[in-house]
């Protein structure tokens, strides 16, 4: 099998990292896209030492970008999570800290017209079928990396992403309560299954003997409760209408407690199987449009918060904002993120011939 060599740029985006493709430059099937992530990451080693990939389910991500197909997007994105432990790529999670670097990264490839201060362009996430607004800062018509934005998980400044989510609500399921119910019981212990931006279940810290202040490895020690919270998170997706969830990686688990540092909420996100050592974007906005769903645990116990409101989530790092507001009687969410351009060139894969623009190395 010939060696090729494929163009791709090395980004942070928010509290994750990871290689950014054009699509063009992909196979165009989903198992030859896989196969070349794969590779590309080193997947199914604990460190990936073969490949891009940092070890980590925050190092192990993937954005395909490509010019938009639907009415009022400028490019579409499709997030693809590259397992660490196993030789496999999940297709169906969207990722908002990786959504971050797509403007950044769609305007340096000429997708994108840069505006003379700041570029504003709709993104289409394949993975929801939904759109996002980003703003960029792009002074003099190029790409500012540099600024005073400050967010929890990475270290420095750098210059504000703005994103909105519009119409988040039913990204995967098609509803804001998929089961129908702010609270199910699963198991005799009470969650709440909610999808906005990113399917969650949500389960009190204390129904499952947690504080919910304890550290990612703390629960990563704690064999017998990660498995208990795999088992609901399991049974969760199938009343939620996700099948087969045992083999993805949604709905994601979030235990939820009282605020220790006078937000609206502490909590702790699982991807799903390692506790995130902050908190995903889109997993912020689906836990802060929960507080402001009557009837979820989040909105029981964060308590009464009318929109619009800035909504602080506490997590292992330090916090997240979220602005929650409604508009025509649907949630939208808003929040600054920050991105980096690291490294730009080749990635070098095993590959067939087929038509891409991959280059023979």
């Amino acid at each position: 099998m010939p060696t090729r060599k494929i163009p791709c740029v090395l980004m942070r985006g928010g509290t994750s990292r990871g290689p950014y493709f054009l699509a063009s430059d992909l196979p165009a099937d989903e198992a030859g896209r896989a196969d070349v992530l794969i590779q590309a990451m080193g997947s199914g080693h604990q460190l990936e030492v073969d490949g891009l990939g940092g070890g980590n389910a925050l190092t192990s991500k993937v954005a395909i970008i490509s010019p938009g197909s639907v009415q009022g997007a400028d490019v579409d994105y499709l997030f693809a999570q590259v397992l660490v432990h196993e030789k496999r790529v999940d297709f169906s999670p969207n990722c908002g800290n990786m959504l971050a670097g797509v403007g950044p990264f769609a305007i340096e490839a000429g997708l994108v017209k840069a505006g003379a201060e700041s570029t504003s362009l709709r993104i289409y996430n394949v993975n929801t079928r939904k759109i996002i607004e980003a703003r960029v800062m792009t002074p003099g018509g190029r790409v500012k990396y540099d600024g005073g934005a400050a967010i929890d998980g990475v270290p420095g400044t750098a210059a504000p992403i703005h994103l909105a989510f519009l119409d988040a609500a039913g990204s995967k399921t098609g509803a804001l309560l998929p089961t129908g119910s702010p609270v199910d019981v699963i198991n005799g212990v009470r969650v709440s299954c909610v999808d906005a931006a990113m399917p969650v279940m949500l389960v009190l810290a204390a129904d499952l003997g947690k504080t919910g202040g304890e550290t990612a490895a703390d629960y990563a020690r704690d064999k017998p409760f990660m498995e208990r919270l795999e088992a609901l998170r399991i049974e969760a997706g199938a009343r939620m209408g996700i099948a087969d969830a045992r083999d993805k990686v949604i709905p994601k688990p979030v235990l939820v407690s009282a605020p220790a540092a006078g937000g609206a909420l502490r909590v702790r996100y699982f991807m799903p199987h390692d506790c995130h050592t902050s908190l995903s974007v889109t997993g912020g906005v689906a836990i802060a449009t929960a507080v402001v769903t009557p009837g979820t645990l989040a909105a029981e116990t964060a308590g009464p918060i009318a929109t619009p409101a800035d909504i602080r989530l506490e997590h292992p790092s330090g916090r997240l904002d979220i602005r929650v507001e409604h508009r025509e009687g649907a949630p939208i969410a808003m929040v600054v993120r920050t991105a980096r351009r690291i490294m730009e060139g080749f990635v070098i894969v095993d590959l067939p011939d087929v038509e891409t623009g991959a280059r023979a190395a």
